[in-house]
């Protein structure tokens, strides 16, 4: 018999490697959780369950999802933080990067959670999805992300609907944070001023606070910024 952890349980989080995704682990971590962590690249990783697998291959998803879950004896909580970007306008996008934004952002978000139900509702666990500001208001040369968070949020209210009494659901809207996301982006595509950035730690401990609630009570929707975030209201 596998041995349950105390605090947020057995977490699975996607893009766990980086980002918001890394801050999300160490937070379980450090309240006593297990953080198991999906990640195209999880060469930096060390004491923590950890599976290489690239989040827009739905089969492999699935696979790596189910094995993860057998093996750590169930799961508590998925965070699907894995996520890419590709600015441009529509016409200067290729397809095949427009396209590979919306299987990561959306499709990855969605197969992780279907290969993880079936231990969610055995746990009677939870899954927060990471969303986006720019999942609630559009803006120019991103097309391809916009399409893609605005999809993350149609799913997860749709996905609370259906799971309720189940699976709890939250979504998560984070403002813009200091992580790695920008790094590949040409200089026109990243802030030039990072003083309204958001340190990721504070977002995951958001994601905490939804994962400590009691049983019955759900917290269904987290928007965390920065104090100057310009994109709220």
């Amino acid at each position: 018999m596998v041995s349950q952890p105390s605090g947020p349980g057995r977490v699975l989080v996607t893009g766990g490697g980086s980002g918001l995704g890394a801050a999300v682990v160490e937070a379980v971590r450090a309240s006593g959780g297990q953080p198991i962590v999906l990640d195209r690249d999880i060469s930096s990783l060390s004491g923590v369950t950890a599976y290489q697998v690239d989040v827009a291959d739905t089969a492999a998803v699935t696979e790596t999802v189910e094995r993860a879950a057998a093996e750590a004896g169930g799961l508590d909580a998925v965070v699907t933080a894995a996520g890419i970007d590709r600015c441009g306008r529509l016409e200067d996008v290729s397809v095949d990067d427009w396209e590979l934004v919306v299987r990561v952002n959306l499709f990855g978000t969605v197969s992780t959670v279907r290969a993880a139900l079936p231990a969610l509702k055995a746990s009677r666990g939870r899954v927060i999805t990471v969303a986006s500001t720019l999942a609630l208001k559009g803006a120019s040369d991103a097309t391809a992300y916009c399409a893609s968070k605005f999809g993350v949020l149609g799913f997860t209210q749709a996905l609370a609907a259906e799971l309720k009494g189940e699976v709890g659901v939250t979504q998560l809207i984070p403002g813009g944070m200091k992580t790695r996301f920008f790094d590949d982006r040409t200089e026109q595509y990243k802030p030039q001023d990072d003083s309204q950035l958001n340190d990721p730690s504070n977002v995951a401990n958001a994601v905490l606070f939804a994962l400590s609630q009691p049983a019955g009570c759900e917290v269904r929707e987290l928007f965390i910024a920065h104090a100057e975030e310009p994109s709220w209201p």
